[in-house]
């Protein structure tokens, strides 16, 4: 009897065997599976023939994967590079010949407009949905949210009129109460929240160190 030789590049032939969809998770991810999970509110427990929970999850995840928002508000005739203040600027405003109406600067930010009492989960279970089962580390939850597409001249002057506005892909690292405004990451190429090391931010980007 001879001694079985396994070949060296095994886990290539492997791969090569795989035989239609698999549902192992192949994409990496910064984000934890529970906070693409919707909110339902559908019993843990149903009737025969009524639609289980988890398939109703399942199927509200992709519904609302499948919306987005810069389309949506496209759809309505708004575009979301105007939708933040800049600065005014009185020798390139639009006449009246150029547009039917006459044309105001938006000066009133969407802050003002926000109304959160309508929302399916409070600020604090929007930003504990980073945590897993068994894991002391806060991962970012997803989100989209209205940035520059220029980062330096947006932090230097956020209304100038020489940015671009877009709906961004981001990572929310965390909430301040007393300002109100959430912290976020833009997310790479990959779908990433990392930091410069190419490390994940976890816990807010509170580091050891503070």
């Amino acid at each position: 009897v001879t001694t079985f030789q396994m070949p060296e590049d095994f886990a290539s032939i492997l791969d090569k065997q795989r035989i239609g969809p698999t549902t192992e998770k192949l994409i990496e991810s910064d984000f934890p599976a529970q906070s693409f999970q919707p909110k339902v509110q559908v019993a843990f427990k149903v009737l025969p023939g009524q639609c289980p929970r988890r398939i109703e999850i399942e199927r509200r995840r992709r519904l609302y994967l499948s919306f987005d928002i810069a389309q949506l508000l496209a759809s309505k005739g708004i575009d979301s590079n105007q939708l933040m203040p800049r600065h005014y600027d009185p020798d390139n405003m639009p006449t009246i010949a150029e547009r039917a109406d006459p044309i105001f600067p938006i000066y009133l930010p969407l802050k003002i407009f926000d109304n959160n009492e309508y929302d399916c989960r409070t600020l604090e279970e929007w930003i504990s949905l980073g945590l897993e089962p068994g894991s002391r580390d806060r991962k970012p939850v997803p989100g989209k949210a209205l940035l520059p597409t220029d980062d330096v001249l947006g932090h230097e002057d956020p209304k100038s009129q020489k940015l671009i506005y877009n709906w961004i892909d981001v990572g929310v690292l965390d909430y301040d109460k007393k300002t109100e405004l959430y912290l976020v990451h833009k997310t790479d190429k990959n779908g990433l929240v990392r930091d410069e090391a190419g490390r994940p931010i976890l816990n807010g980007g509170m580091t050891p160190e503070g």
